[in-house]
């Protein structure tokens, strides 16, 4: 009956929508995880794969791809939480939680049929994982539907195991073993972990525990590997580090392949509750490094000690443990009776240029190639050099190719140090160097110097397809001049591919064809006016010289004036070039040519910033606003010394008047007192002084009325 039971529920899950809960959404392996799962049709990997399914999956160009397509019908509903609130949603998940309390997380698991924990990139889930599978398990009871929760863990737990062939160490563990299991010391937690949600799987009818123990996980934007992807993609080292002998065996796992492990667990229910999810391979460290340096970077390799491996920022504890363990293991169980489309069933190194055309996609790695081209004295190599610096990417002049090119030939054919034994191929080597640069030599000294256009286009090609122009692109600085140039340059020397796009005008070779064409260009009266304000510095020896330059613009127009130019090379396979006028501009250090490639190329294609460039950005942001608020401040100040001063000179201005007025009153008043005085003194004041005196003499009881009445009596105009 049990078994009639989990036969038929799966199918019955066909037929309804099906929640499920995944913790830290934002993280590589739950995100990547999530978004597959969102993609999935419930059920769907009960129905076996056909041969036609196969063919159709291979022939995608990623499986990241299929993952991004719009949602099916009848799909799993996402849910999750966030590890912080500042996180965006994910596209896929139906709600998200980032602070939420456990009271309340008990409720939306509670609403979920399936429960994912992934403990594989944060230890501090170890803790939340235990406590939701003892809550879920009491509520047991409650259950109206069959819950299953699925332990994303790790082989870590698997790091210390004891072989078990003594005399066969080669001899892989299985899911069969998973009770003979020994942990890492970093991973008790873990281990713990696992034999908790076990012990709750009991009553699969209601409540259905698993465990599945993923190896180093891979694949989308990097996870672990990331940090070696980048070294190589940069190629800022002549070697990438493995750390140790490199020796040690690593299980591994491609995240989406981790992902379709879960998916038939869900869809399957089976009896098996502990599951080890890894691919086929058997790779070791050196054989991971070594695979992603060759395809990715310098193609060399640099064994260091263990202990170097602390030096690296980007590797935390738990992803050295990962990348040091010594573990061969066996997905069985899932190899036999799952039913997955696998990415890399094979492993990561068999299946890396997919693995590594996926990288690039998810972290939009996509090398610019730019080619620039004008008439001489027109800007080329300052425009070509601000936008090396912008979008990070290599300059490439035909001087210093043909430098490098023949100090290479020099260097393999020198003699070897110490007597050092040569094998054939070596001795081959050698051989065709020697003839090479014996060529390079004798057509400089033929040409006065120059260097006949199959050398410089044999040694450019070479540079163009060498792995930094491939990873990050490049800025072709004045080549080609001519349309047989150009389709010398870009032709497509691999005749499979001609067969393929012979249709097309021109087989031209995909991988180093320019992106972009910039057409830079002026009157000739401004190039030669620029020329003649450089300084005598500078245009001494140079091209730049009164008849080089003026040979050289010559022969530039001259070139440009035929039925095929360069330009007519990228117009006819559909590169249009983007023209500009740097005469229009008026800017000697033409910024604003700059500005307007930028413009048109649009935003960089690469990491960004390391972290030190991020300080020093920061550094330069935080002094650019100290000098501006300083300069508002002194702006202020001065404005407010300024408008006390016009106070003050209003102040005096306004005082000065004030006196002036005060003045002019003071002498208007006296020029209207002379008449009344004039009258005062003729007529008044000799009365007055008789009536004083006489007052004196007489001294009367009330001198006023005395005085008043002899004035009156005594009135001139009244005798």
């Amino acid at each position: 009956m049990a078994e009639e039971e989990e036969a038929t529920a799966p199918t019955e899950k066909i037929t309804r929508i099906q929640r499920v809960f995944i913790n830290l959404l934002d993280t590589y392996s739950s995100r990547n995880i999530g978004k597959f799962l969102s993609n999935c049709v419930v059920g769907a990997s009960l129905e076996e794969i056909t041969e036609e399914e196969e063919e159709e999956e291979e022939s995608k160009s990623t499986v990241l791809e299929t993952s991004l397509a719009k949602l099916k019908e009848g799909t799993f509903q996402i849910v999750g939480t966030l590890s912080s609130p500042e996180s965006p949603r994910p596209h896929f998940a139906v709600e998200t939680y980032s602070i939420i309390s456990r009271e309340d997380l008990l409720l939306r698991l509670l609403e979920c049929d399936i429960i994912i924990y992934n403990i594989t990139e944060s230890t501090q889930q170890v803790e939340e994982a235990v406590w939701a599978v003892s809550a879920l398990n009491e509520e047991i009871i409650h259950f109206e539907k069959r819950k299953v929760f699925i332990l994303v863990s790790t082989v870590m737990t698997w790091a210390r195991s004891k072989p078990l062939d003594p005399d066969d160490s080669e001899v892989p563990f299985t899911e069969e073993d998973y009770r003979r299991r020994k942990h890492h010391p970093n991973f008790l937690d873990h281990i713990n972990a696992e034999k908790m949600v076990l012990k709750f799987g009991k009553n699969v009818k209601k409540f259905a525990t698993y465990v599945v123990a993923a190896g180093l996980q891979y694949g989308a934007e990097g996870g672990i590997l990331h940090t070696f992807f980048k070294l190589a993609w940069l190629g800022d080292f002549p070697a990438i580090p493995v750390f140790g002998d490199g020796a040690n065996v690593v299980p591994m796992i491609h995240v989406l392949d981790l992902a379709g492990v879960i998916q038939n667990v869900i869809d399957h229910v089976p009896k098996t509750h502990y599951l080890v999810a890894v691919d086929e391979s058997v790779h070791t460290l050196e054989d991971i490094v070594k695979c992603i340096s060759r395809s990715t970077g310098p193609g060399k390799i640099q064994k260091l000690p263990k202990e170097n491996a602390f030096l690296t920022k980007e590797l935390t504890q738990e992803c050295l443990d990962h990348l040091l363990v010594h573990l061969r293991m066996e997905a069985l169980f899932v190899k036999e009776n799952f039913n997955i489309r696998w990415v890399a069933q094979t492993g990561f190194v068999d299946n890396i240029n997919v693995i590594l055309r996926e990288y690039k996609q998810s972290r939009g790695l996509l090398p610019i190639k730019i080619c620039i081209l004008g008439p001489p004295a027109v800007g080329k190599s300052s425009i070509a050099e601000g936008l090396s610096k912008y979008y990070k990417l290599h300059h490439i002049k035909i001087k210093d190719v043909i430098s490098e090119a023949i100090a290479r030939l020099e260097a393999i054919v020198a003699p070897k140090e110490g007597g050092e034994e040569e094998g054939e191929e070596e001795e081959e080597n050698v051989e065709d160097a020697q003839d090479l640069l014996d060529g390079v030599k004798e057509s400089m000294e033929q040409n006065a110097g120059r260097l006949e256009d199959q050398y410089v286009i044999r040694f450019m090609k070479e540079k163009l397809k060498s792995m930094p122009c491939r990873n990050q692109g490049y800025i072709l600085d004045g080549f080609p001049k001519t349309y047989d140039q150009a389709k010398d340059l870009f032709s497509q020397e691999d005749e499979e591919e001609e067969e393929e796009i012979r249709g097309k005008i021109f087989p031209f070779d995909k991988l180093i064809i320019p992106e972009f064409v910039c057409a830079l260009d002026a009157s000739d009266d401004f190039l030669k006016e620029r020329v003649m304000n450089l300084p005598e510095s500078i245009v001494a020896g140079t091209h730049y010289s009164q008849d080089r330059f003026l040979r050289a613009l010559s022969n530039y127009r001259d070139i440009n004036t035929e039925d095929e130019t360069v330009f007519n090379y990228f117009d006819e396979i559909e590169i249009h070039p983007i023209h500009i006028d740097v005469g229009k501009f008026e800017d000697a250090q033409n910024r604003l040519a700059i500005k307007q490639l930028i413009k048109e190329i649009g935003k960089p294609r690469n990491y960004g910033l390391t972290e030190e460039e991020k300080a020093e950005e920061e550094k330069k942001a935080a002094e650019e606003r100290l000098a501006r608020e300083a300069a508002e401040e002194a702006e202020r100040e001065h404005q407010e010394a300024v408008e006390t001063a016009q106070k003050i000179a209003r102040w005096e201005e306004w005082n000065k008047r004030l006196e002036e007025v005060k003045r002019e009153e003071r002498e208007l008043l006296e020029a209207q007192t002379v008449p009344l005085r004039n009258y005062l003194m003729t007529h008044v004041m000799p009365t007055l002084m008789q009536g004083l005196n006489e007052c004196c003499k007489v001294r009367p009881d009330d001198p006023v009325d005395f005085l008043a009445e002899y004035l009156f009596k005594n009135n001139p105009q009244m005798q």
